[in-house]
């Protein structure tokens, strides 16, 4: 259910109306509007989540076949030492042509964290000074690639990157909140500048009104020449607040002006937003929310399972390591084209590479130490900042919750307040009160005007800041 203050029929709605013709008249929503779709910080989170997009795009890529070309043509015209049959070296000069072309298949295991290749290749060589030409085919040939004992980073990568794509976009949504709780802070920050102006030139022109009359009084010797002499220098004391909260307007509008990216230099006039919810928020619903769509929790686990990765990766690098390699495929040569696909030949090669360290003075061990302190340091900086994280959703719910009551007290406050000037000027004008009184009636109805504008920026400061908490629209 929705509560609309009325505020259309005071003197404060007047001085918000009371705006130029020729100046941009914003609303809350519509200055959100424009700082999500043209500030700084708007334009930065689009190019984060593209970034993002893309790296994620990148990951998913090293789980689908590469495809790849290669040839590496090369023209030899050299004396070379050549090792002959009998074992003996003769410098003889070179003069061939090597030109090859492969086609080279490639998959990426994640359940072992090898990698699959299949290849086709073609191979001729030159002799110039021979005037001969020679192939070399591969019609087929697979092979594997396994570190047997490694650090398998494809299967810790399919945990941690789509966290990561995740929090990415999260992130996005809570900067767009954040960018709208920023906009309120300086829309305010405006509309509190233009309170006091609008404060200013009232004070003014009735310190004005009231100094004429008084002199007219004080030729008649109905007040003292020391109530006159109050009355201008409370007359020149609001000339003064009315050239301040001038000042104070343009430093805010350009404040504004920046951050929404509008380039032109037209008045800016808001309007603040008196549109205020009373539903009261369940906190165990904004918890829900909270933890389910904000980016901190999820940043949290991600943070975990990286030192658990570490983890594993130093437990694999302190013991033995051996790296296999097997390939098995078809093969043949001849001094033709046909030649070298006729009845090819079988063609196997394994190697296994093993390394264990004997003496390591305990640098492997010390790495796993470290990697398990870290990941305990870790668990207990996140449990905690988890703690931290739900009490501050609670908070922030209490004081939302609260805020709008406030609200209302603030514009009854400030009703009041108004209403107590009007009928203190009117006695004063009868001459049937004291200008201290009166004094005390204006600084009262100033004050309130400050509060309830006051009041309703810290309501929509907590309401985006619970958005960008919960991202709830």
């Amino acid at each position: 259910m929705l509560l609309v203050i009325g505020l259309l029929a005071t003197a404060w709605a007047r001085g918000f109306a009371e705006s130029p013709s020729d100046s941009l008249r914003l609303t809350l929503s519509d200055a959100i509007a424009l700082a999500q779709r043209q500030s700084s910080d708007a334009m930065a989170a689009r190019h984060t989540l593209e970034a993002a997009e893309w790296s994620f795009r990148y990951y998913k890529a090293n789980y689908l076949p590469a495809v790849f070309l290669n040839s590496s043509p090369s023209l030899n015209r050299q004396i070379s030492s050549i090792t002959q049959p009998d074992g003996t070296n003769v410098f003889m000069r070179q003069n061939q042509l090597n030109t090859d072309l492969s086609l080279n298949i490639s998959q990426n295991v994640a359940l072992t964290g090898g990698t699959l290749f299949v290849r086709n290749e073609l191979q001729r060589l030159d002799e110039f000074e021979q005037k001969t030409h020679n192939y070399s085919s591969v019609p087929l040939s697979i092979s594997y690639q396994q570190n047997l004992f490694g650090h398998n980073s494809l299967r810790w990568a399919r945990r941690t990157e789509p966290m990561r794509h995740n929090i990415a976009r999260k992130q996005y949504a809570e900067t767009m909140e954040l960018v709208a709780s920023r906009t309120s802070t300086y829309f305010f920050m405006l509309a509190s500048a233009q309170t006091n102006l609008d404060i200013a030139r009232q004070n003014f022109a009735v310190s004005d009104t009231l100094l004429r009359y008084a002199r007219r009084r004080y030729e008649r010797g109905s007040i003292t020449e020391n109530e006159m002499l109050q009355l201008e220098v409370g007359k020149l004391t609001e000339e003064t607040n009315r050239l301040n909260a001038e000042a104070e307007v343009e430093d805010a509008m350009q404040t504004l002006r920046s951050y929404l990216g509008i380039k032109d230099n037209l008045p800016i006039a808001v309007v603040p937003d008196t549109l205020i919810s009373e539903d009261v928020v369940d906190a165990d619903e904004a918890l829900a929310l909270a933890l389910e769509n904000n980016p901190d929790p999820e940043q949290l686990r991600l943070n975990v399972v990286e030192s658990e990765s570490a983890l594993s990766s130093a437990k694999a690098n302190r013991g033995l390591k051996a790296d296999l390699y097997m390939q098995f495929g078809l093969s043949q040569k001849g001094s033709t084209l046909t030649e070298a696909y006729t009845r090819p030949l079988n063609q196997q090669y394994v190697s296994l590479s093993l390394s264990l360290p004997l003496l390591d003075w305990g640098r492997g061990k010390g790495q796993v130490r470290v990697a398990k302190s870290r990941l305990e340091l870790t668990q207990t900086q996140s449990e905690q900042a988890m703690q931290d994280f739900r009490l501050n959703v609670l908070k922030m719910v209490r004081q939302y919750n609260l805020q709008a009551y406030r609200v209302k007290i603030a514009y009854r406050t400030r009703k009041t307040a108004l209403r107590r000037y009007d009928v203190a000027r009117w006695l004063y004008m009868q001459g049937r009160t004291t200008l201290l009184e009166f004094n005390t009636s204006i600084n009262e109805k100033d004050n309130a005007q400050r509060a309830f504008i006051n009041a309703l920026q810290t309501y929509w400061s907590l309401y985006y800041g619970l958005r960008s908490l919960t991202l709830k629209q």
